[in-house]
């Protein structure tokens, strides 16, 4: 139950009728006991809120940065007409607008029908949006008092990563149908995978001569060659603390995601295998055995929920569930931290535990904050903060180069760059037969 602005405006105007026309306790009380008959009656005939029937329909996912609609379906099942105000209460984060402010809606349902109303949601953030109570405001027809309450209406919308990379991989593509000689290009297809003898011609390596098959026929044979299919990539996400950093206006975590999308889009595409690890303390994701048709939206299913730990990554837990999840040869692709302490204290004593059995390539963001404050003169404070970055980046490089002569590639850009150098590395790797 609660009053409206009506029956303030009511008791304003009875309160100066009873000032000029009769003044004192008989016409207060007079106007008092009138407004409180015309609050009963509206209050009776407003339709209950309790008997009301709410269900929620719509879209169960978004790519973050587009819309959605979830929608209400509202019956009555009472004898009276239901005029009311609904609030369709999302977080915050989903940015829910409707007809009259934040998830507001305001209708009027004829008693045993039905009428439905729409939210549009603008999600803000990955995750899980979760929606549960819904109040209602129910009117009489003067409007004067009103019935209230809440109906417990679940809904669930599933914000997942938007996949910015995307726009690369046509590009991608047309790189790996190159390498596989399916395009005309100089190089009459790249890699160490037998294909198929065809018919020397002028300009072929006559390493790739068939002496064999020559023999048994009257021309020269060569052998062709293909890009190696069906390996084994294994992408780990590391959701540990130095992933909550944030580079530019996103978490780091967030760019290695499209890094990894569009890699696991890349090598599907290219016929090979392609598994995910998210680790920080224990495994926070894990997408196995999927087709390649299935593997992608699997992947993007799976990241949506993750976020950043604030923990320090157990380095040796993660490389033994990279270890179980691939326990053949595979090409291991980290998505971490270059920060000197959390690789030497973490991911160095346990490294040659992957590199003995795993081709290993470890990806990270860099700041382009640095980038910037390395580039800075003109002021005391600049050149201060330059001296800064340029040590930084130093260290950076160090780490790295550490990682390499332990047999590690290493893939060190910005986060608008991260995802295609990422997918140059893959490419590069599988044409020199290192998968």
């Amino acid at each position: 139950m609660a009053l409206t602005g009506r029956t303030a405006l009511l008791a304003a105007l009875a309160s100066l009728l009873v000032g000029f026309l009769a003044p004192g306790w008989t016409g207060i009380l007079a106007a008092d006991l009138c407004i409180a008959l015309a609050c009963v009656c509206d209050f009776a005939l407003a339709a209950p809120v309790r008997r009301l029937v709410l269900t929620r329909s719509g879209g169960a996912a978004v790519r973050l940065g587009d819309a959605v609609d979830t929608t209400l379906t509202v019956t009555n099942p009472s004898g009276r007409p239901l005029r009311a105000v609904l609030r369709d209460a999302w977080p915050p984060s989903s940015r829910a607008r409707g007809s009259d402010g934040p998830g507001r809606h305001r209708l009027t349902v004829p008693p045993g029908e039905r009428r439905r109303v729409a939210t549009r949601l603008h999600p803000t953030r990955r995750g899980d949006h979760r929606a549960t109570r819904v109040t209602i405001r129910s009117y009489g027809p003067l409007g004067l008092l009103c019935r209230q309450g809440g109906h417990l209406v679940p809904g669930t919308v599933r914000v997942l990563p938007p996949f910015h990379s995307r726009k690369h991989l046509p590009a991608k593509l047309a790189r790996l149908r190159e390498m596989d000689g399916r395009t005309s290009v100089l190089t009459r297809g790249e890699g160490t995978e037998f294909d198929s003898l065809r018919a020397y011609v002028p300009g072929d390596d006559t390493r790739s001569i068939d002496w064999r098959a020559t023999a048994r026929q009257t021309g020269v044979a060569v052998r062709t060659w293909r890009p190696e299919r069906d390996r084994r990539i294994l992408l780990v996400l590391d959701t540990g603390r130095t992933s909550a950093g944030r580079v530019g206006d996103a978490p780091r975590l967030d760019a290695a995601m499209d890094a990894a999308l569009l890699l696991a889009a890349l090598a599907s595409r290219a016929g090979d295998r392609v598994d995910l690890l998210a680790y920080d303390r224990r495994i926070r994701a894990l997408v196995q055995g999927r087709a390649a048709h299935e593997v992608l939206p699997a992947m993007v299913d799976a990241m949506a929920p993750l976020e950043a730990e604030l923990v320090e990554t157990d380095a040796r837990g993660l490389a033994a569930a990279a270890l179980r999840t691939a326990p053949r040869h595979a090409l291991v692709v980290l998505l971490t931290s270059l920060e000197t302490a959390p690789v030497e204290e973490g991911l160095l004593p346990v490294l040659a535990q992957l590199t003995q059995r795993h081709t290993v390539l470890v990806a990270s963001v860099a700041d382009p904050h640095i980038a910037r404050m390395a580039a800075g003169r003109g002021t005391a404070d600049a050149v201060y903060e330059a001296a800064a970055a340029v040590q930084a980046q130093s260290e950076r490089r160090r780490t790295a180069d550490e990682l390499i002569r332990r047999g590690v590639s290493v893939v060190d850009a910005l986060p608008g760059d991260l995802a295609p150098e990422l997918a140059d590395a893959y490419l590069a790797l599988k044409s020199a037969g290192r998968l």
